[in-house]
């Protein structure tokens, strides 16, 4: 019994003659070079798409992308990563016909080239259309933080920097108070320990200078935080942790799970995020009429008016306690609205009728009251104001009812919701390990997730279509 032998080191082995019999037929590197061939990258705006008749010749844009894509397919994000697969890749090789472009000229390539890499991605959306695997029927849309490139510690928020800054002024105290009580004592100033004290306290007037400048910079700009490494990016809650990141939005196709639309941001929360992902969604697949799915953070009244005048139909659960709510009393859903009406009937079957109307967080509502609270056995259970209870309802409120039937009518929609959104999300932070980003700045950000988009469509796209046919719908 012996062990699997491999091949002698000192035998003569006979490769291909030629490369091209390194790749088979459907390898995906032969569509990334099919599809990268078929775009005009003059007019997607890529630089040096049209050679000058000076200077030294650049390397061709389409063999630059060529890379990058590949790149993000095979989880090879870093300009000097991709570098090294250059010499020993033999698909790359391949692809890019034995050049090998130095890391400087790879990461000037993605640095220079923000918007037409985003176009790409488009194109590639494109072609999913006329390969029919988009049904226009139900989009899914989520977010999700992605780390940012700047530490926690690079990362101040407002009480941050004041207690940074008490706390600097402490210490400055207790050195000069120390300084004091040498001088009391008329020791030498020239002594070991006076000189170190004196170095320590402009090293903290310093650093406190610092922060105040911070400070005062981040209160006349009105923001909440500041961020020194990538000042785009902001500290977000994440699960059950804190990190400096961006909130990545994604609209998937219900089909077959391919991202149609999506968006980075800074903001920390989703709440006004659903109206532009769903027209954004809408506009990709050109239908009509879209219907878009949610979860409770993005449960916004302007949100989903706005989605409604858009011609999309929202599905958007109702966060469960409302901000307004107090604990053991009745909720705005136990009174029922009478259209007819115009009146709301409370728990203890009284009428609370129009009253007044008033403009709250930019949206107009009208006020209901009703003059039985003060004899009512059930205001223990209804109010704590001796006004007695008020209804505020928002002046497109229908809307929200209208939606809130719609999802009584579908009840196992959140549960389709789940499977759509998350599952792109945890193929690119676990198995593609994109979940962080590489590059500084809202707009290299977005491009960054650009071409993490493309490589996830593109992984799937392979495995439902098959390479043939998606170099056959190129044309």
């Amino acid at each position: 019994m012996h062990y699997v032998s491999g091949t002698d080191r000192d035998q003569q082995v006979l490769f291909p003659e030629v490369l091209d019999d390194y790749v088979g037929e459907d390898n995906p590197v032969r569509f990334i070079d099919a599809f990268v061939d078929s775009l005009d990258l003059e007019a997607l705006g890529f630089r040096h798409a049209r050679l000058g008749e000076m200077g030294r010749p650049p390397y061709d844009p389409g063999d630059l992308l060529r890379l990058y894509v590949y790149g993000y397919l095979h989880r090879i994000r870093s300009s000097r990563k991709l570098e090294q697969e250059t010499h020993r890749n033999v698909e790359l090789m391949w692809l890019l016909r034995r050049l090998r472009p130095d890391f400087k000229t790879i990461a000037d390539f993605r640095r220079d080239n923000t918007k037409a890499i985003r176009q790409v991605c488009r194109e590639f959306t494109v072609l999913c259309k006329r390969l029919d695997l988009f049904a226009g029927e139900l989009v899914a849309i989520d977010g999700s933080k992605f780390r940012a490139s700047n530490s926690k510690q690079r990362n101040f928020r407002g009480k941050d920097l004041r207690r940074l800054v008490r706390r600097i002024d402490q210490r400055i105290a207790e050195y000069l108070g120390a300084l004091d009580k040498e001088d009391e004592a008329e020791t030498e100033m020239s002594g070991p320990g006076c000189p170190d004290l004196r170095q320590r306290i402009e090293a903290l007037r310093s650093e406190r200078d610092e922060y105040q400048g911070l400070l005062e910079g981040l209160e006349k700009s009105g923001k909440q935080q500041v961020s020194l490494t990538d000042p785009d990016s902001r500290l977000m809650k994440s699960g059950m942790r804190t990190e400096v990141s961006y909130n990545v939005q994604t609209a998937v196709e219900a089909k077959h799970k391919l991202i149609v639309a999506h968006d980075v941001t800074n903001r920390v929360n989703d709440l006004h995020a659903l109206g532009s992902m769903a027209s954004k969604a809408k506009a990709e697949l050109g239908v009509e009429g879209l219907t878009v799915v949610a979860d409770r953070g993005y449960y916004n009244a302007s949100e989903i008016r706005a989605c409604v005048d858009a011609g999309v139909t929202p599905l958007v659960a109702k966060p469960q306690i409302s901000g307004s709510w107090q604990p053991g009393l009745f909720r705005k859903d136990d009174f029922t609205y009478d259209e007819s009406r115009d009146c709301y009937r409370c728990p203890a079957g009284k009428v609370l009728r129009y009253c007044s109307k008033g403009k709250k967080r930019g949206r107009w509502y009208r006020h209901y009251r009703t003059a039985a609270c003060g004899g009512c056995e059930l205001k223990t259970q209804c109010t704590r104001s001796r006004h007695g209870r008020k209804i505020e309802r928002w002046e497109h409120e229908e809307v929200l009812e209208e939606m809130a039937r719609r999802l009584a009518d579908r009840p196992k929609v959140m549960n389709q919701r789940a499977m759509l959104s998350e599952h792109p999300f945890g193929t690119t932070k676990r198995w593609m390990d994109q979940g962080y980003f590489l590059l500084r700045g809202l707009e290299k950000v977005a491009t960054e997730w650009s071409m993490t988009v493309l490589a996830y469509n593109l992984k799937r796209v392979i495995r439902i279509v098959g390479v043939p046919r998606m170099i056959a719908a190129l044309g």
